[in-house]
């Protein structure tokens, strides 16, 4: 029997990579007029100058065969400065074409046209020729013409020139000399059928051009890449659902780098947490906002990234009970929160607006008793990662150390304890990934993720992550796992971080 294959591979997940690659790579490809602005080891991406303009989620993973997938959420209007070129460029094809069919259509008429007028030529010369001929044998006053078909060229002369004749069936007197003045004013049509077949020409010449254009078009249409907003959003889409279904493909792994930070806003005061739903389906990008760290009651639930980026479009749930600290967390449509001055969970349902249940946390530490090492009421933190929820915080009895708990999120139960042993007043903050409690050693500039505690071994180790803390104090730190992102709250401003996670895949099936 023999070893199974393993295949290692990292998935670098959402938001700040592709924020990178979309500020470096994409403006090149559609014509964003993207700035990137640089402080230190930190990006500030503006990729347009209105927050509902842009892009408002990215996402990124590496597939098993090495290729990276990287996709976006785009606005639901075009800014795209390209778009804009392209738009003009499929209506001025469009007004081409139609003129071209236009001057088929003319043409064809012409045509027929011209040889209806081709034919009254050469009968309007011979009738001038006959009448030339028959001068001599005319009476000079008059004569009467009989019945058609009595004589064979009188009768084409009659059937040609019937309108013109001020007299009706059956018979006809012109003078023999004011049919020749009438031939003789029609002698200058000969001049204007010259000049009606030169522009006949003219048309024919127009439409080659007319075509010859719609091809020039068309051959700058295809080295422009020029792809319509309507396209462009549907191979984003396409792009994400490939992501999604390759992301849910991966298991969970070891956090191996932190990028650079990526600023969504600057709101509210020093402390504070935003979040999104980790439970929510993709489509449902709504943003809660709790501002300060203790007695508030105000969360703010908006829309859409968008609308939080710009602060629009939002509704307010005044909780029944003020909360405690920044370690707020929103699941499967509920927030969890610490009660203010308790240790009870609470469990708020945002639809019903009402408590669904609390529940005390057995011995755990609250109103500063142990907070992280930044104060703000911080004793306890709620967490949700891949495996489910989870609670952060500390006891009397384990001596001032972090404990993880894992809840169930009905009945806020304890399902299961570790002591991890590491002293919760030096972290600076904390977070979850797949079972992995990661801890960063300072709240201030010069973080970094300094200690792992894996539950499903019940083992830990020290770590050197680098974690760049732009703004210089952290007072809320959390995992999103359907995003594959990092949340913080950095002296009033709301920031994003990718993570990368490197993974041991075994593949099934190989011999």
């Amino acid at each position: 029997m023999s070893v199974p294959l393993l295949k290692i591979g990292a998935v670098l997940s959402t938001m700040a990579m592709v924020t990178n690659w979309m500020s470096q790579t994409l403006p090149s490809l559609v014509g964003l007029n993207g700035t990137v602005s640089r402080a230190g080891a930190s990006e500030k991406i503006t990729l347009f100058q209105s927050p509902e303009e842009g892009w408002q989620l990215y996402t990124s993973a590496q597939a098993p065969d090495g290729k990276c997938i990287c996709t976006a959420v785009i606005p639901a209007q075009s800014t795209c400065s390209r778009d804009g070129r392209s738009r003009e460029l499929r209506q001025l094809m469009e007004k081409v074409q139609n003129v071209s069919q236009s001057m088929e259509v003319l043409e064809l008429r012409t045509y027929r046209d011209l040889q209806y007028v081709r034919g009254m030529e050469t009968l309007m010369r011979s009738l001038d020729a006959r009448l030339r001929a028959a001068d001599g044998s005319l009476s000079a006053k008059s004569f009467q013409v009989g019945p058609p078909g009595s004589r064979p060229e009188v009768k084409r002369m009659i059937g040609i020139w019937y309108p013109l004749v001020p007299t009706a069936w059956p018979w006809f007197h012109l003078d023999a000399q004011e049919l020749k003045d009438r031939m003789t004013e029609l002698l200058p049509l000969s001049s204007v059928l010259e000049q009606y077949k030169a522009d006949t020409r003219t048309i024919v010449r127009l439409r080659e051009d007319v075509r010859n254009l719609s091809g020039s078009l068309a051959t700058i249409q295809e080295e422009m890449g020029a792809y319509g907003y309507e396209d462009l959003q549907q191979r984003v889409m396409a792009l994400e659902a490939r992501l999604h279904a390759c992301a849910q493909k991966l298991g969970c792994g070891k956090l191996t780098g932190v990028s650079n930070p990526i600023t969504v806003r600057a709101m509210g005061s020093r402390f504070g947490s935003w979040m999104t739903d980790t439970m929510a389906p993709s489509a449902d990008s709504r943003v809660w906002y709790m501002d300060g760290y203790y007695k508030g009651r105000r969360v703010l639930e908006f829309r859409t990234l968008g609308d939080f980026i710009k602060g629009q479009n939002f509704i307010q749930h005044l909780l029944p009970q003020p909360w405690a600290g920044t370690g707020h967390v929103v699941y499967n449509g509920s927030l969890f929160y610490n009660k203010y001055q308790s240790n009870v969970v609470v469990k708020y349902h945002f639809r019903s607006r009402s408590v669904l249940v609390q529940r005390s946390l057995p011995g755990a530490g609250y109103n500063n008793t142990f907070p992280y090492s930044w104060g703000g009421f911080s004793d306890m933190d709620f967490m949700v990662d891949e495996s489910g929820l989870w609670a952060v915080y500390t006891t009397n009895q384990n001596a001032g150390n972090i404990v993880v708990s894992r809840l169930d999120p009905h009945t806020l139960e304890v399902m299961r304890s570790w002591d991890t042993g590491y002293p919760k007043r030096s972290a600076g903050e904390a977070f979850m990934i797949c079972g992995v409690l990661y801890v960063t050693n300072s709240h201030l500039a010069g973080a970094k993720v300094y200690f792992a505690y894996f539950t499903n071994t019940s083992s830990y180790e020290y770590t050197d992550v680098p974690f760049h803390n732009q703004y210089s104090h952290i007072s809320m730190l959390d995992y999103n796992p359907r995003e594959r992102a990092l949340y913080t709250w950095n002296n009033g401003h709301q920031v994003l971080y990718n993570v990368t996670l490197f993974h041991v895949i075994s593949t099934s099936g190989d011999p």
